[in-house]
């Protein structure tokens, strides 16, 4: 009797996850997968497809209700925010790439900025801790990861500083991405009266809805005059040379200008999310800042929030668009069907395609998967190469115009789930200047040739098809 309850109880489960699927899945492989394993794996495979599988977009029953609180914000209070920015962009490829991110988000190019391109860790810390040192009205910090140690050290050191001149100091770090960072440090940053947050933090009752959608920005902002973003978090993995993966290499972005009010923007829709607190009302924190430069930036946010994947969209604008050459440092590289095909396209029509990759990662089913997807590219002529350090750059630029830098892997974690943050810079000088790091990197690196490794070992090829079959959940 009980088989037969728990039979028709898995047969009711199945069948409204099939419906589901059926009616809102959006990749044929993808439903398919699903639909076997919600059949195969009775309940668990249904508790899997609720956490990580449902189209969150497309079902509004499904939708997180802090999404539909942050939809609701948005439209209230930033909807015409930036139409006050004009931009001026030269090209029809930049033209594109703009109005695409502008129809997405509603943020435009901003014309005046200076930007410092910061190639390490090292660099990266060096001019925050000189920023938060200058700061004078506030200081507001976002990040995946914060991790406890010499980095972290330093900052809460600077930040007392700035709490005794009335500094007012927001700290807002993922729940899971920070969960190693303990109560005693929160508390003793709360004491000092700073401001600190959990975003999408687990609790009884929306653990099935938040699990898998995380917050990866990584933001500084001081005064609304300097940002920061990119791909570093705070992390003495930046500073430490680990056994296995040794110093990580990372890219950030130091800007000063218009931009950086956009990067506010982000930050105030997820203090919002993550407190009920408004900072939208107070002027201090709405005040653009010019620069004497005149770099053009388009911040690009993404996340289950928007109507559309913007990231993915970006990445594969920046594709289609290319001419002559694409170049990418990426650690985590387990592109989509779409990614995939376009970079296989623009290999195909001459456009020049380099991957700079990682040779080992702090995943070994990512690395694995990752490896899943050399024979193809390569053998549509893609360059790639693999670098023996670890690099943890979010970086795509093309034709010597257009670049990115922010924390956006090329996953479909960044694509779907997580809360992702981009700096689109149009701007020749400054991706000549990534270009430069990029190929110094380069030619320290590995090339792959097509005929070695099309020749791996079998066991190789296994773990590499056995990994990616978790690549829509990496």
């Amino acid at each position: 009797m009980t088989f037969y309850i728990l039979g028709v109880l898995h047969i009711i489960l199945f069948s409204g996850a099939f419906y589901n699927i059926l009616y809102f899945g959006v990749k044929p492989s993808k439903s398919l997968s699903w639909i076997l394993i919600t059949l195969l794996f009775p309940f668990i495979g249904v508790f899997a497809f609720l956490l990580f599988g449902i189209n969150r977009r497309k079902i509004k029953f499904f939708e997180l209700k802090e999404t539909k609180k942050r939809k609701n914000y948005i439209k209230s209070t930033f909807s015409n925010s930036e139409d006050k920015f004009a931009s001026d962009l030269k090209t029809i490829k930049e033209k594109k790439i703009a109005n695409l991110i502008y129809n997405n988000t509603k943020t435009p190019v901003s014309n005046s900025n200076n930007l410092k391109i910061l190639k390490n860790g090292k660099e990266t810390f060096d001019d925050i801790f000189e920023a938060i040192q200058n700061a004078k009205e506030f200081i507001h910090l976002q990040y995946f990861i914060i991790e406890e140690g010499e980095i972290l050290s330093k900052i809460i050191s600077l930040l007392k500083e700035k709490r005794k001149e009335n500094v007012a100091v927001r700290i807002l770090y993922d729940a899971i991405g920070s969960y190693s960072l303990s109560k005693a440090i929160k508390q003793e940053l709360k004491d000092t009266g700073i401001e600190v947050y959990p975003e999408m933090p687990l609790k009884y009752g929306n653990f099935i809805f938040t699990l898998n959608y995380r917050n990866h920005r990584k933001i500084c902002i001081v005064d609304n005059k300097i940002g920061f973003t990119g791909g570093v978090n705070i992390t003495d993995e930046y500073i430490t040379d680990d056994d296995f993966l040794g110093v990580w290499q990372d890219a950030h972005i130091k800007i000063e200008g218009e931009a950086v009010y956009s990067l506010q923007k982000s930050f105030i829709k997820d203090f919002f999310y993550a407190t009920d607190i408004d900072l939208s009302k107070k002027e201090k924190y709405n005040i653009t800042h010019k620069s004497n430069h005149h770099t053009q930036v388009q911040i690009v946010s993404s996340g289950p929030d928007y109507e559309q994947s913007v990231v993915m969209q970006q990445y594969l604008s920046f594709i289609n668009l290319a001419e002559k050459s694409i170049c990418v440092m990426n650690p985590y590289f387990i592109p989509t069907f779409s990614i995939l095909e376009a970079f296989k396209i623009a290999a195909l029509s001459g456009v020049k395609v380099t991957l700079l990759l990682p040779k080992k990662g702090d995943s070994k089913i990512a690395t694995y998967s990752m490896f899943s997807y050399f024979e193809i590219l390569l053998k549509a002529g893609v360059e790639i190469y693999l670098r023996d350090d670890f690099s943890h750059s979010k970086v795509i630029f093309i034709d010597d115009e257009i670049a990115s830098i922010g924390s956006t892997n090329f996953d479909c974690r960044s694509f779907e789930h997580n809360y992702e943050l981009n700096a689109i810079i149009y701007d020749s000088k400054t991706t000549l200047e990534i270009r430069k790091e990029f190929d110094m990197r380069k030619e320290k690196a590995q090339k792959i040739e097509f005929n070695e490794f099309k020749n791996r070992s079998k066991t190789q090829k296994t773990l590499e098809r056995l990994c990616r079959f978790f690549s829509p959940l990496l």
